[in-house]
């Protein structure tokens, strides 16, 4: 029989005694909430914030089923475009219901500069965990009223233009929604276009 020489290393005690380095990656689910919560949650700005709105993001996976068990994440500029202007965060870390729908309560980020000449149009940065990915998912989430904004956005002309209107958002009554595929196996599917980052 063939001894079993472990992955990563094996330091007997408990973990006070455990050598600091790389871990294997894990994924996310079902148990995130241990050491994940976050403690404003889906809260980028307080309930009597003007402006206010709600963002919800559903999520789903190949088999068009509603990941109940993901976790989202956003960040974002604020209403004027900055990022890390004083006394706003701009983060928010939300965990989906039985419907795969996270939310999320904000302002509406301003445009922004980018590296290029054209400015980058009002958009949230998203981040996808669930269960059985290794890696989270990174996305942007447009809005639907900046069409102009969006000619010259140079992340999003970077995709092909079949591509670009599943990173739109649909106006709802409080705010948007905006629904994520995970995954499509036909190329010209619904699968969310996402980012290495």
């Amino acid at each position: 029989m063939s001894e079993f020489a472990p992955r990563y290393p094996v330091t007997p005690g408990d973990q006070s005694t455990a050598a600091f380095g790389p871990t294997p990656s894990q994924t996310v689910g079902p148990y995130w909430k241990i050491g994940l919560e976050w403690a404003d949650g889906a809260d980028v700005v307080p309930a009597d914030t003007p402006g206010r709105i709600t963002v919800r993001i559903t999520v789903i996976d190949g088999n068009r089923e509603p990941i109940a068990d993901a976790m989202v994440e956003t960040w974002q500029a604020d209403a004027e475009g900055r990022f890390g202007a004083e006394g706003f965060r701009g983060f928010a870390r939300s965990a989906a219901d039985g419907t795969g729908t996270a939310a999320i309560h904000t302002v509406k980020p301003g445009a922004h500069e980018s590296d290029t000449e054209a400015d980058e149009a009002p958009h949230l940065n998203v981040g996808i965990f669930a269960r059985g990915m290794l890696d989270r998912l990174c996305t942007r989430m447009y809005f639907p009223e900046d069409l102009a904004a969006h000619a010259s956005d140079p992340v999003l002309t970077a995709l092909p233009e079949s591509q670009r209107h599943k990173l739109i958002a649909d106006k709802s009554d409080d705010g948007y929604a905006w629904t994520v595929y995970v995954q499509d196996l036909d190329p010209n599917g619904v699968e969310t276009p996402f980012f290495a980052i």
